[in-house]
Order: structure tokens, then C-alpha cells, then sequence
């Protein structure tokens, strides 16, 4: 199969090269575990069961995760062994799959999930950079979609992820998302059945670009869209080819974006602790539960 899953287009035979994603086409994994910091409706306080995908169709250059998305260190597993996954992980009572960088094994995914498909709310927990045609072809499927939206400018998107079009493919995809996934459910308890999220990570120096994303959001998906705003950056990766990426983003900074959208009002905002900014909350990609 010639791949063009995602807006990078490749169109390249991924049994017999990697694509732009830096993986071939046999699902490599680095990990399947329970996972208890993601937003609260997803966590909720059993944990959610995060399956990490190696490679990356983005690749921004100061990826926390970066030796799977960049160096693709991952762990060949079968279809089968997936299926095997997902169930183990809701045998652990978790409260949902959450499929986490699965741009470029949605035709993989989509096959497990049909012939398969868990008896918990499936997550697609994405960078937003998607072709509106893939997320078609997982309609019904995805119970949840968790995307980012990163950037609006083209030219930071391009100087820090190598795609000048990422906001016009990513807006496209959160609206079919939304399409998909249109009203919010949670069960008794606040864990969300059905929905989206939208995250958006504040980089340095960034915060004008972030405000301007908050109104493309209020504007075209609605205020009552949940929006979940990130003080996590730390520097990694190749972060430190660019001056104003060689540092966290300030609590002024943080408090600026975050008034901006309750001003806006969002009825629903997902703050960030300015500890979560640590390498000591990235997972150890040790292959566990792979």
C-alpha cells in the first residue's frame, strides 16, 4: 500500500521503505501501560490505558518523547498483539484505550478495532496534524478524540515542525472531529464516554500565537468546546537549535493564556501545575507491557 494517511503525503510503500514518520509499516510500540496524568475526564482515578506508537507523521523538534517520535525506538508487535493489549490494559480496570500517536498505523488500528473493538471508550490522542479522509475511515470507532492544536502561524509551524500547513490540515481535522464526536458525555462519575478535548501546548515566546488559536477555537468549534492548555514544555529534543525554546514558559506567560480564554468563555478549561514542565514526567519507553 502506498501510504498517505497523513497530510505529509509520502506515497510510499511502507513494507518496503519508511515513510516520513521514520517507522515501516509493522506497528512498532514502546509502550502499553496505565497512565494517570492525562486531563481528569480521561485519567479519572483508575488511569487510562495509554498505548505510546513509535515514529511520528510531525515531528516537532522539541518532542518530549523524543527518542520514539524521532528515533523511532519501538518494539515490532502483530495485530493480534495489540487485540492482546487492549484487553490487558481493561483487565486492569483502566478507564479507557488511549491510542497515543496513532496518525500513521490508522489503517492497522482500524482493522484491530473492527475485528475488535474494547468495551471501554476508545482515545485518539493526536498531534491534529490529519488528513480529514483517515479520520473518516475511523468513524464510529473512536469514541474520544484528544488532539492538539499547536500552531496557527505557518512560519512557526514550519520552523518547529517542518510543516507550513499544519494549521489548515489541523483545523479541517478537529472540525471533523468534532463532526464526529459533537456533544460531550460523562458518566456519573465525570469520566468522559464520548467527546473531545483540545489541547494546547504554550510554548515560549508563543503566547500571542496561543490567544489567536483560542479565538480560531471560540469562533469555529464553540466555547463549550473543552480546551485543555499546557504548562508542560521543558526543553528537548533539538529545542535548543532556537533561542526562545531554550527555556520553560513563565507563569506570566502561562496566566496571560489562561485569562485570554476565560475572557473568551470557555466553559470548560484543564489548567496545568507548573511542575508538570519536567522530564521527570515523561514515560520510561522500556517496552513495558509491550
Amino acid at each position: 500500500m502506498k501510504c498517505n494517511l497523513c497530510p505529509r503525503g509520502c506515497n510510499v510503500d511502507r513494507t518496503k521503505e519508511k515513510g516520513r514518520c521514520g517507522v515501516p509499516d509493522e506497528i512498532l510500540l514502546a509502550r502499553a501501560s496505565v497512565h494517570l496524568w492525562e486531563e481528569p475526564p480521561v485519567s479519572g482515578t483508575k488511569g487510562s490505558g495509554t498505548i505510546f506508537f513509535s515514529g511520528c507523521n510531525l515531528g516537532c523538534i522539541y518532542c518530549q518523547n523524543f527518542e520514539i517520535s524521532h528515533k523511532a525506538k519501538g518494539k515490532e508487535i502483530t495485530a493480534d498483539r495489540l487485540k492482546e493489549i487492549f484487553n490487558e490494559l481493561e483487565s486492569k480496570g483502566v478507564h479507557n484505550i488511549n491510542l497515543v500517536n496513532p496518525t500513521h498505523y490508522a489503517h492497522k488500528i482500524r482493522n484491530v478495532l473492527l475485528e475488535a473493538k474494547p468495551g471501554i471508550p476508545v482515545v485518539y490522542n493526536s498531534s491534529g496534524y490529519e488528513r480529514v479522509s483517515t479520520l473518516k475511515s475511523l468513524e464510529g470507532l473512536v469514541d474520544i478524540y484528544l488532539p492538539d492544536l499547536k500552531y496557527i502561524s505557518s512560519d512557526r509551524s514550519e520552523k518547529y515542525s517542518d510543516a507550513a500547513d499544519y494549521f489548515d490540515f489541523a483545523t479541517k481535522a478537529l472540525t471533523e472531529m468534532k463532526r464526529q464526536c459533537p456533544e460531550n458525555i460523562f458518566d456519573g462519575n465525570g469520566i468522559m464516554h464520548r467527546g473531545m478535548i483540545v489541547r494546547h501546548l504554550i510554548l515560549p515566546q508563543n503566547t500571542n500565537q496561543s490567544i489567536k488559536i483560542l479565538e480560531w477555537i471560540k469562533d469555529n468549534l464553540g466555547t463549550d468546546t473543552i480546551i485543555s492548555l499546557m504548562s508542560q514544555y521543558t526543553p528537548c529534543g533539538e529545542a535548543d537549535k532556537y533561542k526562545e525554546l531554550r527555556r520553560k514558559i513563565t507563569p506570566r506567560e502561562y496566566e496571560k493564556v489562561v485569562s485570554a480564554a476565560e475572557e473568551m468563555g470557555f466553559t470548560t478549561i484543564f489548567t496545568q501545575d507548573y511542575a508538570s514542565a519536567s522530564e521527570n514526567f515523561i514515560p520510561d519507553f522500556d517496552f513495558s507491557g509491550v
